[in-house]
C-alpha cells in the first residue's frame, strides 16, 4: 500500500502534461527564433544591400563613364584624322571625297562635321545618308551652326562645349565643339546610339549632362527632345563646384533620397551621373519581411498540431520507462526493454565513432605513447632529470635538393618534396620506435629523438645502445632505399644523412603554453648532440657519438675515434667517435673507410676540414 501511495503522489505531481509543455516551449521558441531571425535577416540584408547597391551604383557609373569617354574620344580622334587628310589633300580633291565617304561608312553615327580649312572660314561636311535614314533635314545643319556660332567661337578660343541638338533636329543628336591646333575649332554632330544601352533605365538611372546642366543622354527621351535643363537642382550645383572628378554621395533630390554617383569626363565638357532611389532598395526586403511574418504564423499553427501529436509518442515511451522505474523501486530488476527509436543512443554511438577517428588522426601529429602516458597521468606537469641519449640527424645537401625540386617541378615542387620527405621520415621513425625511442620533433629535414626519457630500457647503457642501434638501422634502411631508387629520378633523389648522439643528464617534461605543449628534453647534452651531428660533413662520417655515449656502448659497437673537438662553452676538448658497425655482426663494414665506400663518402683531409663553416661552435684538434 505504501508503494501504491507513492505512485499516486507521483501521478498528482504532474500538473502539466508533456504535450502542453512542449507546445508552450516550442511555440515560444519558434516565435522568438523566427522573429529574431526575421529581424536580423532583414537588418543585415538591408545593410548588405545598401553597401552592395552603393558599390553597384558606383560601378555602373564608372562603366558608363568609361564607355562614354571611349565613344567621345573615338569620335574626336577620327574626326581630327579626317580633317588632317582633307586639309592635306585639299577639300575639292578626289582623295578628299573618297576619304569623306569612307569616313561616314565607318562612322555612321556621325551626322556632320564643321572644321577650319586654310583660306576659308569653315568647311561643312554632311552625312546625307545619316539624315536620309533618320528622316531628318540635312539642310538644318547650316542653320544650327548659325544659331550656335557663339559656341563655335568659344571652342576656337580653347574651350570644349557639349550641346544637345535634339530639339533642333527632332532626333537625338549631340553637338561637340572643341579647339584644334592653331586657330579654329572643330564641331561634330553625332548620334549617341551606341551609348543608349549604357544609359538605359533600370533600377539605376544613368544620364549625361553638360557643364550647364543640359540633358545630353537620358533614359527619358522626352527630356532629351525638349532639351531639359537640371542645373537648378541642388545636387547638380554641388557636383559642379566639387573639385573631385569621381565620387558618390547620398543626396536629397526634391524630397527623394538618392545615392548619386558622378564622373566628370575629360573628353568633352560633360558629367555622367548614375542615381538610385534609397527607398527602392528596401521594397523587396519589406515585402519579404511581410511574407516571413505570415509564414511564421503558419509555421506556429502547424507546429502546435504536430507537437501535440508527436508528444503522445514521447509520453507513451516515458510511461513505459516510468513503469520500469517503479518495478526497480519495488525490487524487480529483470526487465526486458526494447528501444522504440534511434535517438540519443544512436547519436552517441555515431559521436563515439567520430571521436575514435579524431583520436586516430591526432595520433599522427603527436607521439602516441606519450599521449597515452599523459592521459593516464604517468607523465606529470613539470620537468624531471633523466639520464638520456639524445639523437639528431640531418639530410646532407637538403638545400640544394630543395632548389633542384623547385627548378624541376615549379609550382608542383612542394607536393613532390613533401612526399619525398614523408617516405624518408617513415623509415627513420620506424627505426626509432623499434628501439623504444621517442621521436621528439621534426625540424625541417632534421629528426630529433631520445631514449631513456618517457620510458627506459632499464639503464642508461641500454638506452644508449638502443640509440646507436637505431642510427645503424637508419643507415641500413637508407642504403636499401637508395638501391630501390631509379637513377636520375628528379622526384626521388638519393638521401644521405649525418647523425649525432650524446648521453647525459637532461631535463625532460611537458614544455609549452597552456594551449599547446609537447614532451621534450632540454639541457647542455641536447645542444652537444646537435653540434656533434653537424661534424659529420667535415669529418666524412655518417654517425658520430660523444665520449659519454661511447663509454656506455664501446663493447658492443666498432668505433673509430676522430680528432677531439673544442666546443663553444666547453673548457676541455670533446672526444668523438665514428660508429662503424655492431661488434657481433660479421657482415657489413668493419672500418670507417669501408663505411665511406658503402655510402659513397669521399675521405676528407681532417687536418684541413673546415668545421667552423656554419655554427663556428667547435674546432678540431690536431694532436
Amino acid at each position: 500500500m505504501g508503494k501504491l501511495k507513492n505512485n499516486r503522489l507521483s501521478d498528482k505531481f504532474i500538473r502539466f502534461s508533456i504535450g502542453a509543455k512542449l507546445v508552450t516551449i516550442i511555440t515560444i521558441l519558434i516565435l522568438v527564433s523566427l522573429g529574431t531571425i526575421t529581424f536580423l535577416v532583414s537588418y543585415m540584408v538591408s545593410q548588405d544591400l545598401e553597401v552592395s547597391a552603393e558599390e553597384n551604383n558606383f560601378e555602373i557609373n564608372r562603366r558608363s563613364a568609361k564607355e562614354a569617354e571611349y565613344t567621345i574620344s573615338g569620335v574626336r580622334s577620327n574626326s581630327l584624322v579626317l580633317m588632317q587628310i582633307l586639309n592635306t589633300a585639299g577639300t575639292d580633291s578626289e582623295l578628299a571625297q573618297q576619304a569623306a565617304r569612307f569616313f561616314f561608312e565607318q562612322n555612321d553615327q556621325i551626322a556632320a562635321l564643321v572644321f577650319p580649312v586654310p583660306g576659308e572660314d569653315r568647311y561643312f561636311l554632311v552625312n546625307e545618308k545619316f539624315f536620309f535614314l533618320h528622316d531628318a533635314d540635312a539642310m538644318l545643319v547650316d542653320s544650327y551652326y548659325e544659331d550656335n556660332h557663339r559656341a563655335y567661337t568659344r571652342a576656337a578660343s580653347g574651350e570644349s562645349i557639349f550641346l544637345n541638338a535634339a530639339s533642333f533636329f527632332n532626333i537625338h543628336l549631340l553637338a561637340l565643339f572643341f579647339p584644334v591646333q592653331g586657330d579654329g575649332a572643330i564641331s561634330i554632330l553625332f548620334s549617341p546610339v551606341h551609348l543608349n544601352d549604357s544609359f538605359s533605365s533600370r533600377l539605376n538611372q544613368t544620364y549625361l549632362i553638360n557643364n550647364d546642366g543640359d540633358i545630353l543622354i537620358h533614359p527619358d527621351n522626352e527630356m532629351i527632345i525638349t532639351g531639359a535643363n537640371i542645373v537648378s537642382r541642388q545636387y547638380i550645383r554641388n557636383i559642379r563646384i566639387n573639385p573631385m572628378r569621381h565620387r558618390q554621395e547620398l543626396y536629397d533630390d526634391e524630397g527623394i533620397k538618392k545615392y548619386i554617383a558622378y564622373t566628370k569626363l575629360d573628353a568633352g565638357a560633360s558629367i555622367v551621373i548614375t542615381s538610385i532611389e534609397y527607398d527602392k532598395l528596401f521594397e523587396g526586403i519589406k515585402a519579404t519581411t511581410r511574407r516571413n511574418i505570415y509564414l511564421t504564423a503558419a509555421v506556429v499553427f502547424i507546429s502546435i498540431l504536430f507537437i501535440w501529436f508527436f508528444s503522445k509518442t514521447i509520453s507513451v515511451a516515458l510511461k513505459i520507462l516510468s513503469n520500469a522505474a517503479r518495478k526497480i523501486e519495488g525490487g524487480y530488476f529483470e526487465l526486458e526493454l526494447e528501444p522504440r527509436s534511434r535517438d540519443e543512443i544512436g547519436f552517441l554511438t555515431t559521436s563515439f565513432q567520430r571521436m575514435s577517428k579524431a583520436l586516430s588522426v591526432f595520433g599522427r601529429f603527436v607521439n602516441r605513447e606519450i599521449a597515452v602516458k599523459a592521459m593516464r597521468g604517468e607523465i606529470k606537469p613539470g620537468g624531471l632529470p633523466k639520464h638520456a641519449t639524445i639523437f639528431f640527424s640531418d639530410i646532407r645537401g637538403f638545400t640544394e635538393k630543395s632548389e633542384h625540386f623547385t627548378n624541376e617541378f615549379g609550382k608542383g615542387a612542394s607536393d613532390k618534396i613533401v612526399f619525398w620527405l614523408n617516405n624518408y621520415f617513415t623509415q627513420m621513425v620506424d627505426c626509432v620506435e623499434k628501439t623504444s625511442g621517442v621521436v621528439d620533433k621534426f625540424i625541417g629535414d632534421a629528426v630529433m629523438a631520445h631514449w631513456g626519457t618517457a620510458y627506459t630500457a632499464g639503464s642508461p647503457a641500454k638506452d644508449a645502445f638502443n640509440g646507436v642501434k637505431a642510427a645503424l638501422m637508419m643507415r641500413k634502411a637508407l642504403v636499401q632505399m637508395n638501391k630501390m631508387r631509379i637513377p636520375g629520378d628528379p622526384a626521388d633523389p638519393l638521401i644521405s644523412i649525418g647523425s649525432g648522439l650524446n648521453t647525459g643528464i637532461v631535463t625532460a617534461g611537458q614544455i609549452g603554453s597552456d594551449l599547446r605543449m609537447e614532451y621534450t628534453v632540454i639541457g647542455d647534452p641536447v645542444n652537444l648532440a646537435s653540434r656533434i651531428e653537424a661534424l659529420n660533413k667535415p669529418l666524412g662520417t655518417d654517425i658520430l657519438i660523444s665520449e659519454d655515449t661511447w663509454n656506455l656502448v664501446k663493447y658492443f659497437f666498432i668505433c673509430e675515434e676522430m680528432p677531439s673537438v673544442t666546443v663553444k662553452g666547453k673548457e676541455k676538448p670533446v672526444r668523438i667517435f665514428a660508429v662503424v658497425n655492431h661488434v657481433s655482426v660479421t657482415s657489413g663494414p668493419r672500418t670507417l673507410n669501408e663505411v665511406r665506400a658503402l655510402l659513397g663518402i669521399t675521405p676528407p683531409d681532417v687536418s684541413k676540414a673546415d668545421v667552423e663553416g656554419e655554427e663556428k661552435k667547435y674546432k678540431i684538434g690536431t694532436g
